[in-house]
């Protein structure tokens, strides 16, 4: 009997153990993410399964062209993905299909270079929008069929959830992920 009962005890510390890795690695390191619409088309689909690093942005701060996950800021239940495109204290100017950034380092702009994206996606309507500290200028890919920061403003920091890191799924595109350089 005695056997029994520490059989028992050593199953129940390998599931409690199981089961506090899985809550702090979930919660706290990554987190599962499920692409739903178009907003990111062509480079992400609905239905892609994909790998959110929830770590970095605690150790440093998102970077230009970086893909992330955010609560939408009129609605913490809601999830959206979309490019980092301005950040802190930068000024962005969309205008002829084209966005020019404003900053300390170039104060006369210059044309954010988009190879990433098709040709036929530069529509991005007319908007000039300075950043203050701590706020972030997002865009969708797929500018046609994006909600994003020309319809809803600029996005905070601590909205941001994680960096989009890995694709799992479809099984033929399972990729990493790095922001493009510029």
């Amino acid at each position: 009997m005695k056997h029994f009962l520490y059989s028992i005890w050593e199953i129940a510390e390998v599931v409690l153990i199981a089961l506090i890795t899985v809550f702090v690695v979930r919660n706290f390191l990554i987190q599962p993410f499920l692409v739903n619409g178009a907003s990111m088309e062509p480079n992400f689909h609905g239905g892609d399964y994909l790998i959110i690093d929830e770590i970095s942005y605690r150790l440093r701060q998102p970077e230009r062209g970086e893909v992330i996950v955010f609560h939408y800021p009129n609605d913490e239940s809601t999830y959206f993905i979309k490019r980092v495109i301005g950040l802190p204290g930068e000024r962005i100017v969309l205008k002829d299909g084209k966005a020019k950034i404003f900053n300390n380092e170039q104060p006369q702009g210059f044309i954010l270079d988009e190879s990433y994206l098709p040709s036929y996606v530069n529509t991005y309507g007319d908007k000039d929008v300075a950043l203050k500290n701590g706020e972030y200028f997002v865009l969708g890919d797929n500018r046609g069929a994006s909600f994003d920061s020309r319809n809803w403003g600029a996005l905070k920091k601590s909205e941001i959830i994680g960096l989009v890191r890995l694709r799992l799924w479809p099984i033929n595109k399972v990729m990493a992920f790095e922001k493009p350089a510029y």
